[in-house]
Order: structure tokens, then C-alpha cells, then sequence
């Protein structure tokens, strides 16, 4: 059985990498759940479609945020990396290299 988020045979990895696996296919499709709710959107000249497509979008917003948080709670050196780069004023190209520093010390 083939899916497109493994890159290695599937009963060969540990659930764990799984699950990892999973969790990101969820995070990409709702990205582009996100993406295709913006372009419809900056298109539709139906205020009462707007409101449905901007409220289902929201509901997109929380999906990638909880997929993110996931993630993040069973990869420390990527919350490290994010914790350094995320929700910070300035350069986010410096903070990103605060990020790797940071995720070098997990």
C-alpha cells in the first residue's frame, strides 16, 4: 500500500514516524485549504458568500494551528527553532538564525 507521505515503506517505520507523517500531510492540506479560501475570497463579489468562505477559513486557521501544535509538542528541536523565530518584532532572517542556534542546544 503506497502513500504519498512516506518516502520509505510504511511497516518499516516506527508508528510514532507515522503519525509524524500524517500530521504533516494534515498540516499541508490545510494550508492549502488556508490558500484556496484566500483566493476565493479575493474574488467572490457575494458579501453573504464572503462571510460562509472567511468563517470556513477561520475554522482552517485553528485545523493548521493544532496540527502545528502537535508537531511542535513531540519535536523539540523544531519548537526551539520556531519558539526563536515565531511571534518576535524585527528581522525574521535574524531570528531565524537565533532558531538554528537554538535548535542545535536540544
Amino acid at each position: 500500500m503506497g502513500f504519498d507521505q512516506y518516502h520509505e515503506p510504511p511497516h518499516e517505520l516506527p508508528a510514532e514516524t507515522r503519525t509524524f507523517a500524517r500530521m504533516i500531510a494534515s498540516l499541508t492540506e490545510e494550508a492549502e485549504a488556508i490558500n484556496w479560501y484566500e483566493q476565493r475570497l479575493a474574488v467572490e463579489p457575494d458579501a453573504e458568500a464572503r462571510a460562509i468562505m472567511a468563517d470556513a477559513q477561520a475554522e482552517e486557521f485553528k485545523h493548521f494551528g493544532m496540527d502545528l501544535e502537535f508537531l511542535l509538542r513531540r519535536t523539540p528541536k523544531w519548537r526551539a527553532a520556531l519558539e526563536a523565530i515565531l511571534f518576535r518584532e524585527g528581522s525574521i532572517v535574524e531570528h531565524g538564525e537565533e532558531g538554528e542556534k537554538a535548535e542545535e542546544g536540544v
